[in-house]
């Protein structure tokens, strides 16, 4: 198995996760932060999907350019989950192409027209993969103090047994 081929099936294999964390957030505690320099959790659920749509522009741009603009999150859960599945679709989509000429292209992601990483495709796709995997694990601390159900992720929650 070749390494893209590889990162689609370790991608497709972490998106039952993210809709289950994403969908355990209460609607009503998108404010909630465990901590005053904590991201809040609606801000977390929509990083998640903004990630997710990062990797569709890195994919569609000829430049292999990703432009990371903060952009406000919607008012609802509902919202946040609609626009990462969205997301998560078309992206779905896009890696059924992934080839290895694809990921070994060079990338660069931008903040405010300043590059601050350049690398190839296939490991900024890694990169944000394993980024994206460490902020659902952040949500999901915040879950059970915002009165929610941890889901189970790998295995078993003390919430929620897996089956």
């Amino acid at each position: 198995m070749e390494n893209h081929e590889f990162f689609v099936k370790r991608w497709e294999s972490e998106q039952p996760a993210f809709g289950k964390v994403l969908r355990a957030m209460p609607g009503d505690q998108l404010a909630y932060r465990p901590h005053e320099r904590s991201k809040s959790a609606g801000d977390l659920a929509w990083q998640l999907a903004e990630e997710q749509g990062h990797l569709c522009n890195l994919l569609e741009s000829e430049k292999g350019e990703i432009h990371w603009v903060e952009r406000p999150r919607p008012a609802t859960a509902k919202e946040i989950v609609t626009a990462w599945e969205t997301a998560t679709g078309k992206l779905r989509g896009q890696l059924q192409k992934l080839d290895a000429s694809t990921c070994a292209r060079p990338a660069k992601m931008l903040m405010g027209g300043t590059p601050v990483w350049t690398d190839t495709i296939g490991n900024m796709l890694w990169g944000y993969l394993f980024d994206m995997v460490h902020h659902r694990g952040q949500l999901s601390t915040y879950l059970r103090p915002m009165g929610g159900k941890v889901p189970a992720i790998y295995g078993p929650s003390a919430d929620d047994s897996g089956e």
